[in-house]
């Protein structure tokens, strides 16, 4: 056994002789021998393997109680461990990015942002070409502005218009903003439930804003869109629950390949759709005066470039002509779906 002071295994291990008494005292790293007159610690250099992977752990943040639990695994199992932590610390990590998102958005608007906006809308919902029934549907008020697209035939109609009706209850209910929130969730939760207790396969996406004075609360769930022009620039607000999209983030196909797959419709979240409840997207934003805003089914988003959609939604002109150019874009592109659309101005209150 080749043993060196605690001094000379701090410098090999790159660690401080405080740190290795800690390690010490919590059992993590006990010293190969303590001479028993002095109390002095001494290290065996084989020890470096586990100083080494101490201070590792400790460089990613694991508490030194769970890295004490990790260091007595068998390697496969001390993978799998620091796998689990890093997956726990990545959605920790997201949530609270998430949140310092919405503060800094708060923050950076609310000079700029009005005590009160309106909504100034129109609605558009249309069966399509060569559809004889249509299961979208859209729904727009001061309050609250809506589209889903259901799924299952009559049986998706009803859901689409179940899912809208829920979140009509809530134009009238006041609150702070995370509890608009909770309100959404709630009611997009009982809607999911009652849909899949229906046992007939419908479902539907739900891609809802709902309003208070200037801030605005998003649940999102499926393929439906809100896009936002601001400023002259379009943003899309929503991301598709799709199959393809997650293709797509994978890098195993392109923006280009998606749009032409013959699955781009599989949708991966829906309400109503498979055996767990469904997980909404939420999101808070505050409302600016010259604000558009576009809620739409995919039955437009799919058959509109880009480009087009862009100029349609900055050309002048009132939300009602604006929603006529879009049916029209679409059915230019052959409206091969049934269609549904929402356009709305935030006007100063």
């Amino acid at each position: 056994m080749d043993l060196v002071t605690i001094g000379a295994f701090a410098r090999a291990a790159e660690l401080t002789p405080k740190a290795l008494r800690l390690y010490d005292e919590l059992g993590l790293l006990p010293p190969a021998a303590v001479d028993a007159e002095s109390g002095y610690r001494f290290y065996d250099l084989d020890q470096l393997g586990r100083a080494e992977m101490i201070a590792r752990l400790r460089g990613i943040g694991m508490p030194l109680a769970e890295i004490r639990a990790v260091c007595d695994l068998a390697p496969a199992a001390a993978i799998e461990a620091i796998a689990a932590y890093w997956r726990k610390v990545s959605a920790d990590t997201a949530g609270r990015a998430h949140n310092v998102a919405l503060l800094v958005e708060h923050l950076s608007q609310k000079g700029a942002a009005m005590s009160d906006t309106n909504f100034r809308y129109a609605v558009r919902c249309d069966a399509g070409r060569g559809r004889d029934r249509n299961e979208d549907n859209a729904y727009a008020s001061d309050r609250l502005l809506a589209v889903a697209d259901g799924v299952g035939g009559a049986g998706g109609a009803e859901a689409a218009a179940a899912a809208i009706d829920a979140l009509k209850a809530l134009e009238l209910t006041d609150g702070p903003p995370a509890d608009l929130l909770a309100r959404l969730a709630a009611a997009v939760d009982d809607v999911d439930r009652t849909v899949r207790a229906g046992g007939d396969e419908a479902a539907t996406t739900l891609t809802a804003v709902l309003r208070r004075g200037s801030q605005l609360a998003l649940v999102h769930i499926g393929d439906t869109r809100v896009y936002l022009l601001r400023g002259g620039e379009l943003s899309q607000l929503t991301q598709d629950h799709t199959w393809v999209r997650g293709q797509v983030e994978h890098g195993k196909l392109s923006a280009e390949e998606a749009a032409a797959h013959p699955h781009r419709a599989l949708l991966l979240r829906a309400l109503g759709a498979g055996a767990q409840p469904v997980e909404a997207d939420l999101a808070l934003r505050t409302a600016l005066a010259g604000d558009r805003y576009l809620l739409c089914s995919d039955g437009l988003s799919t058959v509109i470039q880009r480009g087009e959609l862009h100029a349609a939604l900055a050309e002048a002109g009132d939300p009602e002509a604006t929603a006529d150019r879009l049916v029209e874009l679409a059915y230019a592109s052959g409206a091969p779906d049934n269609l549904a659309c929402v356009v709305a101005d935030v006007v100063a209150g």
